[in-house]
């Protein structure tokens, strides 16, 4: 019974093992180059390649967590299509119908959201 439990502990110890070996190397090339001369570019902030306008910690427009929920929900949506495309000649024609309603539903979604003006980014 216990053989069943080798392949877990084989694995759990190449991951350790590695684990450690990535922070030990991480941790001596880090050493190295602390010893390298530090300048104001390396300590500056850095945005997008050039200079922050504002305060990092302002408040953010809530359109933008709406665009990034509306983005989660219709990439979760679409991501049920691929399931359902490699068992498409398992289920059939029931499969088929089903699959064209949730599709019609997650357009006329689409298609709601696009009117409400939920995707414009002014």
């Amino acid at each position: 019974m216990l053989s069943n439990y080798v392949p877990i502990l084989i694995y759990l110890g190449v991951a350790t093992g590695i684990g450690v070996l990535l922070l030990a190397v991480g941790a001596l090339i880090g050493r190295y180059f602390t010893t390298l001369p530090d300048d104001a570019e390396k300590r500056s902030a850095y945005e997008c390649g050039f200079d922050a306008f504002e305060d990092s910690r302002r408040k953010f427009d809530v359109r933008y967590y709406l665009v990034a929920i509306l983005f989660i929900v219709f990439d979760l949506e679409i991501a049920f299509l691929f399931p359902w495309a490699v068992a498409l000649d398992a289920i059939g024609a029931p499969g088929l119908v089903a699959m064209g309603i949730f599709l019609a539903i997650l357009v006329v979604g689409f298609i709601y959201e696009w009117k409400k003006g939920a995707l414009e980014w002014d």
